[in-house]
């Protein structure tokens, strides 16, 4: 299985990117968790720390099904979106970090990286929520893929 974790801020078009290559090379698309964790949600509520666990443990579970699925077949596997932004999340609203997600990290890497930068307008939508912030995360995405030495792609539309 070769892994392709499409990161970038919010309304960078990760999820179109991700469902296209998916298509365009006959690929598995693993869609983002956490949008559809949110959207399931009461208009009303406000998300809590463990509401970001329920969603790291259902990526990691994912990713432990994928490896025990496609151990030895050769299989494009594009995310769209997976654990670094789940752990930059923890970090910027918690300023903490479960250590299963960190242990992930290491333990299911992606091989390679695209890196949408926001050069797209903003796009409202009701699980969004850092608008003014993008470039600011876009940088913060780079250090952490820089810091497990993966290689990868900025993806500029």
């Amino acid at each position: 299985m070769y892994k392709v974790g499409i990161i970038g801020p919010e309304s960078t078009g990760k999820s179109t990117l991700s469902a296209y290559l998916a298509h365009r090379y006959n690929g598995v698309l693993i869609p983002e968790y956490a949008r559809e964790y949110m959207e399931h949600l009461s208009p009303d509520y406000f998300y809590t720390y463990e509401d970001i666990v329920a969603i790291a443990r259902q990526q990691i579970q994912k990713l432990e099904e994928l490896h025990q699925a496609f151990s030895t077949k050769d299989t494009l596997v594009f995310f769209d979106t997976e654990l670094i932004i789940t752990k930059v999340w923890f970090e910027h609203k918690y300023g903490i970090v479960p250590d299963f997600v960190l242990e992930a990290l290491h333990r299911y890497p992606m091989d390679i990286y695209l890196l949408c930068y926001p050069d797209m307008p903003w796009q409202p939508d009701p699980v969004r929520e850092n608008p003014n912030i993008r470039e600011y995360l876009f940088e913060w995405y780079e250090r952490e893929i820089q810091t497990l030495n993966i290689p990868y792609y900025i993806i500029k539309h």
